[in-house]
């Protein structure tokens, strides 16, 4: 099954299988690097489904046997990451936990379990001429991600790839560089034990500029390119590139009390929006609170808020409420959880503990702050008027939009996909969660009886 010229074996020294002390990639390592990656996809396109199921669930155990390696990998990568001074949002995003691994591992047969979309026919029908034609989906071919923090992202960048039949170039940070080595491994073991190229996987760490943009510059030999990480990066990545690009933007997500909304629902919704994770993309950045609800609304939420940590970031009006509630002793306005929010607290990726809130007087001025200040990523009503959800589902243009759910739902696995790439918020090829039909594009075949022009 794998060609001669396609080594079971990494081949680069700064591939991530080796020793933590690493020499740099050069510009002069990449092309090889990328064309090993595109010779490695041709034979991926054509690996049958059980053999890929095969490798994995094989990888999945092997996350499983490993975990005690991988946790020690990640402590010291944090451990470093903390001395300098890593922001605390990608210090969360950085760690590994004993349920993080099991749920890579879970998520890899989740994947192992979705039906292959290679070879899909999507579409078919009889042309004028006689001629029957198909559309079938078929792998993109090689796809490079560039990411900060998450060593998970490795995992899950590269099962999703790889089921559907590309090859993956994973560019993480240095930061995550130990557990990138050792996850990346399990996945190389796991390949060479059913005879299929290294290469499926490049996992390579560099902070050499130069040869990231030599990366970004190999349009012969990589068919996409996905920066996942901060707003700094993507920005990068998109300026700089000759690879097509899907940008995972930022997640300025919104949360819309509706004037017939279950309270308590709200309420729980916002919070575990909020906490849950606070550096992700779909954690909750603002909850928009109609007028006709807010004084019943608004102390709870705030109280609640601030119980669990939250700095709130309010418009003068909710600010009004909260001095309010305060005469009776039902919260605290204290600084360190309730402060008057500033222009810029709207339209803002906290990526922490803190959160904007502001009062509307009606869903159309909620869907206009939503266009001004969203970033097309996620977006919920909570109401239980039907007529208002089904406004608010068609107006707001959203990669994800929800009614009576939290953002945290728009994510691969909560949504059925087993896993994710990430979450698009551009529209070509693909708009909002990343699975696998997203990593395909489409073509023609078409069976003939002689037609001609």
């Amino acid at each position: 099954m794998t060609p001669p010229s396609i080594p079971l074996q990494p081949t680069h020294p700064n591939t991530l299988t080796g020793s933590s002390a690493q020499p740099e990639l050069t510009t002069a390592d990449i092309e090889p690097m990328a064309r090993a990656a595109r010779a490695a996809s041709r034979v991926l396109a054509t690996v049958p489904t059980t053999v890929k199921d095969a490798v994995l669930l094989a990888l999945a155990a092997l996350l499983q046997q490993s975990k005690p390696a991988i946790l020690i990998a990640n402590a010291a990568d944090c451990d470093q990451a903390r001395a300098e001074g890593l922001a605390p949002a990608k210090l969360q995003r950085l760690a590994l936990t004993d349920g993080a691994v099991d749920q890579l591992a879970e998520q890899l047969r989740a994947v192992a379990a979705l039906p292959d979309p290679v070879g899909q026919t999507t579409a078919q029908w009889r042309g004028p001429s006689g001629i029957d034609v198909k559309k079938i989906r078929c792998p993109l071919g090689v796809i490079a991600m560039i990411y900060e923090a998450r060593p998970g992202v490795t995992i899950d960048a590269f099962a999703l790839c790889f089921k559907a039949g590309n090859a993956a170039i994973l560019k993480g940070g240095k930061e995550a560089a130990r557990s990138n080595r050792l996850l990346a491994s399990l996945a190389h073991r796991a390949l060479a034990d059913h005879g299929l190229p290294a290469a499926a996987l490049t996992a390579i760490t560099t902070t050499d500029r130069a040869a990231l943009l030599e990366l970004l510059k190999q349009r012969e030999h990589i068919d996409l390119v996905i920066p996942r990480g901060g707003e700094d990066l993507i920005r990068w990545v998109a300026q700089h590139s000759t690879i097509p690009t899907i940008q995972h933007y930022k997640g300025v997500c919104h949360a819309y009390i509706d004037t017939d909304a279950d309270l308590d629902m709200a309420l729980r919704l916002c919070v575990s929006g909020k906490t849950t994770a606070p550096a992700t993309c779909n954690a909750l950045e603002c909850v928009l609170v109609h007028q006709a609800v807010a004084e019943r609304f608004i102390p709870a939420l705030l109280s609640a808020l601030a119980a669990a940590g939250v700095q709130t970031r309010a418009c003068p009006q909710t600010l009004r409420l909260a001095l309010a509630a305060r005469l009776d002793a039902r919260l605290d306005t204290s600084p360190a959880h309730l402060v008057l929010a500033s222009p810029d607290d709207f339209g803002r990726e906290f990526l922490d503990l803190t959160i904007a809130v502001k009062l509307v007087a009606s869903l159309d001025e909620a869907v206009a702050h939503i266009d001004r200040y969203g970033s097309s990523h996620t977006e919920s009503i909570i109401t239980q008027s039907r007529l208002a959800a089904d406004e608010f589902l068609t107006r707001v243009q959203a990669s994800c939009t929800l009614h009576n759910a939290s953002t945290r739902m728009n994510d691969g696995h909560a949504l059925g996909l087993g896993a994710e790439i990430g979450i698009s918020t551009t529209r070509l090829h693909a708009y909002g969660v990343m699975g696998l039909q997203e990593l395909t594009t489409q073509r023609y075949v078409a069976i003939g009886t002689g037609q001609s022009r």
